[in-house]
């Protein structure tokens, strides 16, 4: 007997999610997705909703760590090339960089600068979790300086109190599941 197709994606996500109360510190009520990414019918259904809303791009950028699972599945899905936007350091030079604010200090993102095309190509950038919107916007900062064409952003968990999408516009966002 097959399942039930889905009809909320972010039921799927909420009943899959694990929440880890006072982490990583007192009074957080962390929400690990990591279920969601290890079950075989949640990953199906999530990279199928992103898929979805990613349609039209011709390269998915999937964000390190996580957005290079979900920005892998969703590749595949669509039949287009995955780009994986690495931590700093990560990668052999010529790299385009982008640095942004953390809670603690800074951290960097790259790309590639030589070896794959970006100019002119119509990116959708991919990620597990929009929080305060730093990682996405540099993302979307470094794409646009390699001459992309940044389409959206796509999540599969928005945490709207940490008002991340404010820092994106007016880059279209969407999310799965809004906590």
């Amino acid at each position: 007997m097959e399942a039930e197709p889905v009809t909320d994606i972010a039921d799927v996500i909420r009943s899959l999610m694990r929440e880890v109360p006072d982490f990583p510190e007192p009074g957080v009520h962390f929400k690990d997705l990591t279920p969601v990414l290890a079950d075989a019918r949640g990953l199906a259904e999530v990279s199928k909703a992103i898929a979805d809303a990613a349609r039209g791009a011709d390269l998915v950028a999937g964000v390190d760590a996580r957005g290079f699972l979900l920005g892998g599945a969703v590749a595949v899905t669509l039949g287009i090339g995955v780009l994986a936007v690495r931590k700093g350091g990560k990668l052999p030079p010529p790299v385009i960089g982008a640095t942004y604010t953390l809670e603690y200090g800074t951290a960097t993102l790259e790309v590639p600068a030589e070896g794959i095309e970006l100019a002119g190509r119509s990116v959708v950038v991919i990620d597990d979790v929009l929080a305060t919107g730093g990682t996405l916007a540099a993302t979307h900062q470094l794409l646009t300086r390699a001459g992309a064409n940044v389409t959206g952003a796509v999540v599969m968990m928005e945490l709207a109190a940490l008002g991340g999408r404010a820092a994106l516009e007016p880059l279209e966002v969407t999310s799965l599941y809004t906590a």
